[in-house]
C-alpha cells in the first residue's frame, strides 16, 4: 500500500511539475511575450552602443591630448580680447573695373 501511495504522490507531482514547466514555455511564446521581449532586448542594445560611444569618446579625448602633447600644442589659446580679427580685405579683381560680358540664352545651348 505505501508503494502504490508513494508511487502515485511521484506521478502526480511530475505531471504537476511538467504541466508548468510547459505552460510557462508557452507563455514566452506569445506574441505580446515576444514583443516585449524584443523591445527589451532592443533597449539593452541600445545602451550597450551608448556605452560603446561613450568609450570610443573617451579615448578619442585622450588620444588627441595625448597627440598635442606629443606636438607641443598643448598650450593655452590666448584670451579672447588679445586676439582682433584682420583687416577686411577686397580682392584686387573686384577693385578692377568690371568686366561685362554679352550673355544671350542663345549662347547657352
Amino acid at each position: 500500500m505505501f508503494r502504490r501511495t508513494f508511487w502515485f504522490t511521484t506521478g502526480v507531482a511530475a505531471g504537476v511539475w511538467a504541466t508548468t514547466k510547459v505552460n510557462r514555455k508557452l507563455a514566452k511564446l506569445t506574441p505580446e511575450s515576444l514583443a516585449l521581449q524584443a523591445a527589451d532586448r532592443a533597449v539593452i542594445a541600445g545602451r550597450k552602443v551608448k556605452l560603446f560611444a561613450l568609450d570610443v569618446r573617451d579615448g578619442m579625448a585622450h588620444r588627441e591630448a595625448a597627440l598635442k602633447d606629443a606636438l607641443g600644442l598643448s598650450a593655452a589659446p590666448p584670451e579672447p580680447e588679445a586676439r582682433a580679427l584682420p583687416e577686411q580685405r577686397r580682392l584686387v579683381a573686384l577693385e578692377q573695373s568690371p568686366i561685362h560680358h554679352s550673355y544671350t540664352r542663345k549662347e547657352d545651348h
